[in-house]
C-alpha cells in the first residue's frame, strides 16, 4: 500500500507520495506541488530538500556513520587503498584483482600531460591561486580528448573509462605542477613505479639530484587523506558538479565547475582554517586554554570543530586522529608546538559540556590540516588535496546524470522578493 502525506493548502487536502530509501530514511515527494497546489517549496541552502536519488553514499550524521556504496569507511581505510575505493564508488563494487591491477596501471601510464599544456601555467600570475589553476586546467584538459567532450551522452559514455583514468591521474599531476611552477622549481615527471599517493608526493617534492624519500607511513597518510575524501553524499562541490551535468555539460566541464565550488572557505577551504587559527594562538603566546575560554564566550571561533552533517564524532576523523602522532613521529615533528596547541584543544574540548553537549567534535579537517602541513604542503594547496580526493565522487555522480535517459536539467524555482511591475521612464525625465 502506497504511504502518502497529506497537505492543506486553502483548506484543500492534497496527498504526496512518501518515498523510503535503503536505509529507511524518508522524503515526502514534492514533484508536482507547484502543478496541483500553486505553490512551491521554500527552503533555503536546501537543507530538507533531496535534489535526487543516487546509490553512491550514505551518511547518518546523528550515529556518525558514512558509507560508500555500502561499505563502512572504517573498512575502507583499514583494508582498501584509494584507488580501490575510488574504482567502488564509479562502478558500484570493489574492484576484482585484475580490474584493480588493470585500473592501477591505466593511472600509471596516463599520469604526464600534453607537453604543450606546460606553457598554460605562464600565462597565470604568479600568486594566482592553485585551485584557480587547478578549475581551469582540468577544463583545459578536455580540450584534448575531443571525444570525451563532445557534450553528446552516448559518445561520452563510450569513452567514459578512458576519462576516469586520465581525470584521476592527471588532476594529481596538474597540482603539483602548479606547486612547482608557482615555486620557481624544475616540474617533476610522474614515475610509473610508485603508487598514487607516493607518486603525488614525489611530483611535488623531488628535486632533479635528491629523489623525495618515500616513507610508507606518510604515503598511507595521504592516501587516507584522498580515501576518506572521496564522497560525501549532496554537499556544495558534488551538488554543483551534478547541477553542471544536468544541463548536459561534459564530465571535464563538470569536475571543473566541482572545483571552483570547493575552493569556499565554507566548504574545501576549512582545513586550511585549522592550521590558520593554530598559528594564531601560538603567536599570541596561548596553549589554547584561553582560546578555548573565547571560544565558548563568543570572542573566537573554534576551527575544526562540528559539523554540518555530523551531530556525532566525524568517523573521518577519527581515523585521521589515530594516524596524526605516527605521521609525525615518523617525520620527526613529534614536538611541534602546533602538535602541542591542538592536542591540547582536543583534549579541553572533548571534556568541556560546553563543547560535547553541543556535539562539537573534531572533525576531518581537523586532523587533515595538521598532517598536511606536516608533510609540507602549503597552506594554499590543502584545497587541492581535497579535489583530488574527491574526484571519483564527482565522477561517480556525473555518471549518474549521464546514464540516466530520464535525467531532467536542475531548475530550482526562487520566491522573487524585488520590485512589482514598473513603467520605464524615459532617460531626460529621471
Amino acid at each position: 500500500m502506497e504511504k502518502n502525506a497529506s497537505l492543506y493548502v486553502d483548506n484543500q487536502s492534497f496527498n504526496l507520495p512518501l518515498i523510503v530509501g535503503s536505509e529507511g530514511e524518508k522524503a515526502i515527494d514534492i514533484r508536482k506541488l507547484r502543478s496541483e497546489t500553486g505553490n512551491i517549496a521554500y527552503d533555503d541552502g536546501y537543507a530538507n530538500t533531496g535534489s535526487c536519488k543516487s546509490d553512491v553514499t550514505f551518511i547518518d550524521g546523528e550515529n556518525g556513520i558514512l558509507r560508500y556504496r555500502g561499505y563502512s569507511v572504517e573498512d575502507l581505510a583499514h583494508n582498501a587503498s584509494f584507488l580501490e575505493s575510488a574504482w567502488l564508488v564509479i562502478n558500484g563494487e570493489l574492484p576484482k584483482k585484475n580490474e584493480l591491477e588493470d585500473f592501477s596501471g591505466r593511472i600509471a601510464i596516463n599520469a604526464g600531460i600534453h607537453e604543450s599544456m606546460h606553457r598554460l601555467f605562464d600565462g597565470f600570475p604568479t600568486n594566482s591561486h592553485p585551485m584557480a589553476i587547478l578549475s581551469a586546467l582540468l577544463n583545459t584538459l578536455g580540450c584534448y580528448y575531443p571525444d570525451m567532450t563532445s557534450n553528446h551522452r552516448t559518445e561520452e559514455l563510450k569513452y567514459f573509462d578512458k576519462a576516469v583514468a586520465l581525470l584521476i591521474s592527471k588532476v594529481r599531476t596538474i597540482a603539483a605542477m602548479t606547486y612547482r611552477i608557482k615555486s620557481g622549481l624544475p616540474v617533476n615527471y610522474p614515475d610509473p613505479n610508485l603508487r598514487y599517493s607516493e607518486n603525488f608526493l614525489h611530483l611535488m617534492f623531488s628535486n632533479p639530484h635528491d629523489s623525495y624519500p618515500i616513507r610508507e607511513v606518510v604515503g598511507k597518510a595521504l592516501d587516507l587523506i584522498f580515501l576518506l575524501h572521496v564522497d560525501h553524499e549532496q554537499n556544495c562541490s558534488t551538488s554543483t558538479v551534478r547541477m553542471v551535468a544536468s544541463g548536459g555539460a561534459n564530465l571535464f566541464a563538470s569536475v571543473s565547475a566541482g572545483v571552483c565550488a570547493l575552493w569556499g572557505p565554507l566548504h574545501g577551504g576549512a582545513n586550511m582554517g585549522v592550521i590558520q587559527m593554530l598559528r594564531e594562538i601560538h603567536a599570541s603566546g596561548d596553549d589554547g586554554s584561553s582560546f578555548i575560554r573565547n571560544a565558548k564566550s563568543g570572542k573566537s571561533r573554534l576551527m575544526g570543530f562540528g559539523h554540518r552533517v555530523y551531530k556525532n564524532y566525524d568517523p573521518r576523523a577519527k581515523i585521521l586522529g589515530q594516524y596524526c602522532e605516527k605521521v609525525l613521529k615518523v617525520l620527526g615533528k613529534e614536538n611541534d608546538p602546533l602538535l602541542s596547541i591542538a592536542q591540547n584543544l582536543e583534549r579541553q574540548a572533548l571534556a568541556d559540556d560546553y563543547f560535547v553537549s553541543r556535539k562539537l567534535y573534531p572533525n576531518v579537517d581537523f586532523y587533515s590540516g595538521i598532517i598536511l602541513q606536516a608533510i609540507g604542503l602549503p597552506l594554499n594547496m590543502f584545497t587541492v588535496i581535497f579535489a583530488i580526493g574527491r574526484m571519483p565522487g564527482w565522477i561517480a555522480h556525473w555518471k549518474e546524470i549521464a546514464s540516466n535517459p530520464k535525467s531532467k536539467i536542475h531548475r530550482p524555482r526562487q520566491i522573487y522578493t524585488g520590485y512589482k511591475h514598473r513603467s520605464f521612464v524615459p532617460l531626460d525625465q529621471r
